[in-house]
C-alpha cells in the first residue's frame, strides 16, 4: 500500500472542499485533532471539515515533504487559505488502518 499517494489523495480531496470525498478516505473510527479542535468518529469529523470548508473561499494544500513509517506518514505543509491571503505552516501526522483508510489525523501549526 502506497501511504504517500494515499496522503495525497486526502491533501487534494481536501483541497478541493470535497467533504463527501474524504467520507470514503476516512475509517468510521477517525479521530482528528489539531490546535484548534479534536473530533472522533466520521460524522464529527466530516462535520469539522465541512465547517472549516465553508469558513474560507478556497483552501489548498501545498506538501513540502512527505515521509512514510509504518502505518503512517508525516507531512510537512503550507495551507494556503483564500489563495495567499493566509499561509499556514502545518505538520500531518496521518495513520492509516490495514484497510488504507485513514484512522487519525493529529495536524500542528508553526
Amino acid at each position: 500500500m502506497n501511504l504517500k499517494k494515499l496522503t495525497m489523495n486526502y491533501f487534494n480531496t481536501f483541497s478541493n472542499k470535497d467533504a463527501e470525498g474524504l467520507r470514503a478516505l476516512l475509517s468510521d473510527d477517525v479521530y482528528l485533532r489539531d490546535w484548534a479542535l479534536a473530533e472522533n468518529g466520521i460524522e464529527n469529523v466530516i462535520n469539522a471539515n465541512q465547517n472549516i470548508f465553508d469558513s474560507v473561499d478556497t483552501i489548498s494544500i501545498i506538501p513540502i515533504e512527505i515521509c512514510e513509517t509504518g502505518n503512517m506518514t508525516v507531512a510537512e505543509m503550507e495551507i494556503h487559505i483564500n489563495g495567499r491571503d493566509q499561509i499556514l505552516n502545518v505538520v500531518d501526522v496521518i495513520e492509516f488502518n490495514s484497510d488504507g483508510k485513514i484512522c487519525a489525523v493529529r495536524a500542528y501549526k508553526g
